[in-house]
């Protein structure tokens, strides 16, 4: 048991120091196997104090590249994450655009359909005018349509009663009846024949009536 122990925590130490020893041979070998002990004692919790020192380098070194990773990864996924949020305002604005582009159709063909349905509207409109205008023009005689403006300047007729032509001619005034028809008629007989008549051409030259 107790060679386990001295072995355990002495034995390393004695067998360098002894070795030592033994082959500078010193003066006082009790003195310096004492010293040696001290100095082997103090390199030993040296070499333990950096032992631990590069394992704590190695754990931060280790800490630092799985910080460094974790970073990488952040801005990896922050650039992933902002590359998501520009396509996706891109599609929001294609998506508003289009929006817009339909509602300008939509409005588009609303302003066509009420322009079609005025012109509809107008044309019904003009037609019904146009027609009232052809009723009233038919209803009119032609004395009335002879007042217009350009329209060609017809004579009026007035019948005469025959009884009082027939009575003229009894009394011996052919001449002056002759005379009074072609007025009225718009003929001049021919001379030498009282009762013969030539028709005058009317003036159609669109003079305006009266």
């Amino acid at each position: 048991m107790e060679s386990l122990y001295l072995q355990k925590y002495l034995g390393k130490c004695l067998t360098q120091g002894l070795a030592e020893m033994a082959r500078i041979r010193p003066v006082d070998p009790i003195e310096y196997l004492a010293l040696w002990i001290y100095k082997y004692k103090e390199n030993v919790a040296m070499e333990q104090q950096k032992q631990k020192e590069m394992a704590a380098l190695e754990r931060e070194r280790a800490l630092a590249l799985l910080e460094q990773e974790m970073m990488e990864r952040l801005k990896a996924e922050e650039l992933l994450f902002q590359q998501q949020q520009l396509e996706l305002q891109l599609e929001l604005e294609m998506q508003e655009k289009e929006r817009q582009r339909i509602e300008e159709l939509r409005r588009a063909q609303e302003q066509l359909e009420q322009e079609r349905k005025n012109m509809e509207n107008m044309s019904k409109g003009e037609d019904a005018s146009h027609l009232e205008e052809a009723a009233a023009d038919s209803s009119k005689t032609l004395a009335e349509i002879s007042d217009r403006y350009g329209a060609p300047n017809l004579s009026r007729v007035e019948e005469l009663d025959e009884p009082l032509l027939s009575d003229e001619k009894s009394l011996g005034f052919p001449g002056e009846i002759t005379s009074v028809s072609s007025r009225l008629l718009g003929t001049v007989p021919p001379q030498g024949d009282p009762c013969a008549f030539t028709p005058i051409e009317a003036d159609v030259s669109g003079s305006p009536g009266r």
